[in-house]
């Protein structure tokens, strides 16, 4: 079914099995190269690439959706299709429900007309905008996210579980039987009980400030910064205790057996889950790999690992929306923050705090003074900034460069801001939209980033990881440098996508290596 140039994926009794669904997907994209409409990617994607079947592009309602609902200000509403149609119908809006991920429809699946009308509702909405080539290259970009999203839980990241095994036993000792400590655990809770005289569960909070009070340690909580400023025996365990529990519980055996299968690291992502629209995971961890254990990621034999990231990509971004010059030409350069060194007497480290405290209201140490000089030398991007904060700071909405919009403030914000501590709710609100519409705006660029390296990739090369301005691509070791060439397009069309022609630079640097750990 075909509606405005778009088609329908058919749902509902027209196809009935996985298999011929995906024949018939594989048929249609060979002859047309379609935009696939369908209400949420995650329910419809992941049988299809199971069954040998990708889509080059979508529309995807439940995202699109989102991002209209939160233009409108109706941010938590139900974003899903059929609750979009149910508001088109004047019928009862369904409670949201996930749907278990992988499964190719959900339990009552939208029948192609429903979804046809839902569609065309969106993109009356999307014209009506104020901006609506930006809003539609936004939705575009969102919904490739999903499809990338898809596709690398699918392919998965190259994860070797025998150097897994390997690094956590020479950090942890042994796998322990079910409810047991490893060794160096044990060990190290230990040396926390004999520093106290007593047995303490290094495990609980509760336990731990008591012991420390009765040490004469007064302690809010134990958190690492905080104990770092303690001095007692039982500190320099604890904290060691604490780093290994971490990685034992994120990332140990148990987390292997879960989430990596057939070598290939599988996490769940979730597209815009973040609403700065940065993802987030349902499952795995995959924004949260601790460095030590990049050394188990390694390319299959005979591939590499193409790793890129963006540097200073917020700072570049602010520059590209604020047209502010005197910024546009030092981010020209490869380091920004050296380039913009000689307006803060030749210290690079200088114009870093200036530039991040400005994005993210920073107001501590030397903050005051060299975001003084920011304001005089870079009065555009500047003020860019603080009129965001302004807009949060008195309870309106902000959007980022496509018209992602910010949550409106809640209801206990309102009362707070009409009582004693009403002063330090706005200014932590207005810290909130101040970034809120740099960082938007850099998830646009890396989605865009995505949306095209994905077209650019020669097969059987693939994206396999992404972390808000970084991408890994595992492909042959011949394709290496093909890979490293369409990272590098892909940087230079999504900036040219969002920012048309600007003198600002967002330099991707990519780099093939056989272990993830040898990029850094």
């Amino acid at each position: 079914m075909v509606v405005a140039g778009e088609t329908v994926l058919p749902v509902g009794g027209e196809v009935s099995r996985p298999a011929d669904l995906a024949a018939a997907v594989r048929e249609i994209e060979a002859a047309e190269r379609p935009r696939w409409v369908w209400a949420d990617t995650r329910e419809t994607y992941p049988a299809l690439l199971e069954s040998g079947a990708r889509v080059g592009r979508c529309h995807d309602l439940a995202l699109t959706e989102g991002l209209l609902l939160a233009y409108e200000g109706r941010h938590g509403e139900s974003r899903t299709a059929m609750a979009a149609h149910a508001r088109l119908r004047g019928l009862p809006v369904p409670e949201e429900a996930p749907s278990p991920p992988g499964t190719l429809f959900a339990p009552e699946p939208m029948a192609a007309e429903a979804v046809a009308e839902v569609l065309a509702d969106q993109l009356r909405r999307v014209a009506a905008l104020p901006e609506p080539g930006r809003f539609r290259l936004l939705v575009a970009a969102e919904s490739a996210g999903a499809l990338v999203a898809a596709e690398m839980t699918h392919e998965g990241m190259p994860w070797r579980k025998d150097l897994h095994d390997e690094l956590l036993t020479g950090l942890l000792g042994p796998r322990p039987v079910h409810g047991m400590r490893p060794a160096r655990l044990q060990a190290l809770a230990d040396e926390v009980a004999a520093a106290f005289g007593r047995p303490v569960n290094p495990d609980s909070v509760r336990q731990l400030v008591k012991a420390f009070k009765d040490a004469g340690v007064e302690l809010k909580s134990t958190r690492s910064w905080e104990l770092k400023r303690v001095e007692h025996p039982a500190v320099a365990p604890l904290l060691a205790y604490k780093e290994l529990a971490r990685l034992f519980s994120a990332h140990g055996w148990a987390w292997a057996d879960q989430w990596v299968r057939g070598g290939r690291f599988r996490p769940e992502y979730v597209v815009g889950g973040v609403v700065s629209g940065r993802w987030a995971t349902s499952g795995g961890g995959a924004l949260q790999i601790p460095k030590v254990m990049r050394r188990v990621v390694v390319a299959d034999e005979g591939w590499t690992l193409v790793v890129a990231d963006a540097a200073q990509l917020e700072p570049r971004v602010l520059a590209a929306m604020a047209g502010d010059v005197g910024l546009a030409r030092a981010a020209g350069e490869i380091d920004l923050y050296s380039a913009l060194a000689t307006s803060f007497g030749g210290q690079r480290d200088h114009a870093k705090i200036a530039m991040l405290s400005a994005m993210y209201g920073g107001t501590s140490g030397d903050a005051s003074k060299l975001l003084a000089v920011m304001r005089q030398r870079f009065p555009k991007a500047y003020q860019f900034v603080e009129d965001a904060a302004k807009a949060g700071e008195e309870g309106r909405l902000v959007r980022s460069w496509l018209g992602r919009t910010s949550p409106p403030p809640s209801a206990r914000w309102r009362e707070l801001v009409s009582g004693p501590e009403g002063g330090r709710a706005a200014r932590d609100r207005g810290r909130f939209t101040r970034n809120f519409v740099v960082q938007g705006t850099a998830a646009e660029w890396a989605l865009a980033l995505l949306a095209v390296l994905r077209g650019l990739l020669p097969e059987p090369a693939g994206l396999v990881f992404f972390q808000h301005d970084e991408v890994m691509v595992h492909c042959p070791r011949e394709q290496a440098g093909e890979v490293v060439a369409a990272v590098q397009t892909a940087a230079a069309e999504a900036t040219r996508l969002l920012f048309g022609d600007t003198p600002v630079r967002f330099p991707m640097e990519a780099v093939p290596v056989t272990c993830y750990a040898d990029a850094k």
